[in-house]
Parts: structure tokens; C-alpha cells; sequence
């Protein structure tokens, strides 16, 4: 009888420790060892490659129920392990909304032998769930609750202080936090310029963030509960976030580290339109800043497809958002080749940030006895991003064409080769993520 079900032989190793030429011995699912010897039931021959822990996106839309023209469960987990991604967590702006036990029972059956990837369900906040929130963010399966504290796509939103209270005081983990002001937007609407996706930054500005993420770091103080702000796109913000971060954590993405509106509008259209939108060059250059000091602790996709039907109406008529899951890795080991930041701490932004920031159970790093999640890179194959590549449902990505330096070869998921080289799996065997703080189902 094999000593593994699985050895990964002769790859670069990225443990807590750092990197170490080993091979990993795979059983049940699990590590079982590091450094092994013996034989196995499946090896995979990881010469000249980079095993990292599975990379966990913890901000993707993926559309279904009621959206699924955009994109679904299937093709968006689909996506997601092309990329290298092995585990997501899926927001609530579905139709109909992801905010009762109910819908995240639903959303976990529709799940069920669909989803190529690992995979938890945000709630949705709002004024009328307040009080349930504290038994519904317990739900296994759950990523916890998601408050939309300014209007982007679909109808969550909870905007007013008191209500915004009451959601904050109802549970005990950490809240995930879409921080733009809605009184602020909705004075400011005359900014937006019919035919001009450039003045989408003008109208959604700066101030519409940074009052957001003032006011949500006070109401988190006051209620003493802990926030997660998603996709930052001021340094400001993050010179807030820095001094505060006993209550609060933060998320960037990769389009907001790699596209400049200067650029990126003329060249894109609507196409670089989302919600908070690409700013400046300026703005970009300053999230590096603060990433390089450690500020940020996840890197999140925020997947928000649409149709090119959709995008391509005239602005301000076109939704805001774009995908995203595919592409996280390879843009952002793109940046590692170009040395922008270290493998160390894209891994920490990737796997072990999403571990320590949610708490997740067995995963989040390559260590004996966690869940056996691998994500495979060739961290010096030159390629270019091809419409050929991409799985998403809707068809498009705003880096169709671009050459990067870095790609991920293969997604590994609790001891099952789910992608090797682009190929897929005979069938998905995604599984809800667990949580410490979560009761197990």
C-alpha cells in the first residue's frame, strides 16, 4: 500500500518557514508530510516550480441566482482554479439577495458538485435583518456578514448611522465593509458626464470613501465589534486604516494596483468602470506605498462580471465592475517579476493574510496537517493573457492582450488535482470552507 495518496517531488516549497526543496506527501487530504520519502498513488513532478499555499480570493460575485447571464457558481469557480485560486468567498448582491438562512441554504445546494473551488457565502446586511445576523453569520458555510454602506450593483445597502449600529452590535465576526458614502454620491450625481467613464472618480471621489471609512471605523470603535474594509482605493484611507488597526483590517485588489485612470479610461472605456473606481496614477503609486509598509492584510479580486452587452452602453448607463478571479495571480506575480513585492508577501496576502484575518480552519498555509491546498507556479514563464484563457461567463477582461512574467500551472485542493497546465479535472469537488469560529456542520 502507497505511504501517500499524493507527493508533490522536487518543487520550491513555500512553508511558514520560507522556501525549501522538498517533496509533500498528501493523505486523506490533509499534509502529512514535509521532506517525505516513500511512494504514492498519485506524483506530481514539480521541477522548476514554486508550490504555494492555496491562493484564497476572499471578494467574488458570482452572480447566481438570478444574474447567471453574468456569470455562475460553476463557470466562476471555473475561473477561479484556471487562476490558481482554491478557495472563494462569494458575495451577497445576488437576485434575490443572499440575507436569510434560507438563501445561503440555497446558494450552498447550488454548490454542491458544481463549484470547482472551496467556498463560503456572505449575508447581506440590511435594516430589516439587523437583529438576525448574529444566529445567520454562524450558518456553516457562512464567510460572515457584508455591509454595502454606499449603492453598486443590486439593491443592498445599509447608509444610515443607526442602522449601521445595529448591524455591528448583532454578532462577533468580522464584518466585511463596502465603505462609500451614498448621501455624498447621491449630492454629487451632476458630476458624472454622459459618454465620459473619467468622471466616474470624479463623481465616486475621494471624499465619498474616506467619509465612508471614517464613519465605519467610529461606529466599529463605538460598538466594538471588527470590520474588514474592502477594496481601498485612497492612500488616505490607509493612513486610517494603519492607525487603527486594532478593530480594523483591509483588502486591495489588483486592478487598483495595476490600472491608472489616465491610462486606463481613454484606453478602456467603461470597461475600467467599478465601484470604488481605478483612480489616478498618483492614487495607485500610494496604495504601493502603503502595501510595501504592510498596511494591507488580503488581496481580494472582487469579481464583478457583467456582459459586454451591458458594458458597452454609454456611461453613466453601464454597471460598474469587473472580473477578476482568473487573473489575481498572474497580475500579481506579474508585479513579483517586475519586484514590486516579494513571493513572501504575495503568499501573505493570498493565504496566510485570509487564514489569520478570518480565522479559517486548516487552511492558509503549507504545514502538517492542514487541508492540502497547493497553487503550482512557473514563476518565469512569459505569456500573454488570451480571450481564449479566460472562463468567465461574460467573455472579457480589462487585461485581454497584456504580457505578464508568472503563471500558475496548477490548482491543488484538499489532496485532488482539480487544474494541471490548463486542463480541468473530470469533476468539481468543491467543498464549504470552515471557519474556528463557525460550529461545525
Amino acid at each position: 500500500m502507497p505511504s501517500y495518496d499524493m507527493i508533490l517531488r522536487n518543487g520550491t516549497v513555500w512553508t511558514v518557514g520560507g522556501p525549501i526543496r522538498a517533496d509533500v506527501g498528501v493523505k486523506d487530504g490533509r499534509i502529512a508530510g514535509i521532506g517525505v520519502a516513500g511512494d504514492a498513488g498519485e506524483t506530481i513532478d514539480c521541477t522548476g516550480l514554486d508550490v504555494l499555499p492555496g491562493v484564497i480570493d476572499s471578494q467574488v460575485h458570482f452572480r447566481e441566482p438570478g444574474l447567471e447571464a453574468k456569470e455562475d457558481l460553476e463557470s466562476g469557480s471555473r475561473s477561479a482554479v484556471l487562476g490558481g485560486v482554491t478557495a472563494v468567498f462569494e458575495m451577497p448582491n445576488t437576485k434575490p439577495n443572499t440575507d436569510s438562512a434560507e438563501a445561503i441554504a440555497d446558494k450552498l445546494a447550488r454548490a454542491r458538485g458544481r463549484m470547482w473551488c472551496d467556498h463560503a457565502f456572505y449575508v447581506g446586511a440590511t435594516a430589516d435583518n439587523a437583529e438576525a445576523l448574529a444566529e445567520l453569520e454562524m450558518l456553516p458555510g457562512t464567510a460572515g456578514v457584508k455591509i454595502f454602506m454606499g449603492s453598486s450593483t443590486g439593491s443592498l445597502l445599509v447608509a444610515e448611522d443607526e442602522h449601521l449600529a445595529r448591524v455591528l452590535r448583532s454578532g462577533r465576526r468580522r464584518v466585511a465593509i463596502h465603505a462609500e458614502d451614498e448621501e455624498r454620491m447621491i449630492a454629487r450625481q451632476g458630476e458624472r458626464v454622459e459618454g465620459d467613464p473619467s468622471s466616474h472618480p470624479v463623481w465616486r471621489d475621494d471624499e465619498s470613501a474616506l467619509l465612508a471609512t471614517r464613519r465605519i471605523l467610529r461606529l466599529a470603535r463605538e460598538t466594538g465589534r471588527k470590520i474588514h474594509i474592502l477594496h481601498i482605493t485612497t492612500p488616505d484611507e490607509l493612513a486610517l486604516i494603519a492607525a487603527n488597526k486594532d478593530i480594523a483590517t483591509c483588502e486591495v485588489t489588483p486592478q487598483h494596483l495595476t490600472l491608472a485612470g489616465e491610462e486606463a479610461y481613454p484606453r478602456l472605456g467603461t470597461h475600467a468602470q467599478m465601484n470604488p473606481p481605478i483612480r489616478s496614477g498618483a492614487h495607485r503609486d500610494g496604495l504601493w506605498r502603503y502595501l510595501r509598509q504592510g498596511v494591507p492584510d488580503v488581496l481580494g479580486s472582487d469579481h464583478a462580471p457583467h456582459t459586454i452587452e451591458e458594458k458597452t452602453r454609454t456611461y453613466p448607463a453601464s454597471p460598474s465592475g469587473m472580473p477578476g478571479v482568473q487573473t489575481l495571480l498572474p497580475l500579481m506575480l506579474d508585479h513579483v517579476a517586475q519586484g514590486r513585492l516579494s513571493l513572501q508577501h504575495l503568499i501573505e496576502l493570498t493565504s496566510a493574510g485570509p487564514q489569520r484575518v478570518f480565522g479559517l480552519r486548516t487552511k492558509g498555509r503549507i504545514a502538517l496537517g492542514y487541508d492540502a491546498d497547493f497553487t503550482v507556479v512557473d514563476l518565469k514563464a512569459r505569456w500573454t493573457i488570451e480571450q481564449d484563457w479566460l472562463a468567465s461567463r461574460c467573455g472579457w477582461s480589462p487585461f485581454t492582450g497584456m504580457e505578464i512574467t508568472g503563471k500558475p500551472v496548477g490548482t491543488i485542493i484538499r489532496g485532488h488535482r482539480v487544474m494541471w497546465e490548463g486542463t480541468l479535472a473530470n469533476a468539481a469537488i468543491g467543498a464549504p470552507v470552515q471557519y474556528d469560529s463557525v460550529p461545525l456542520s
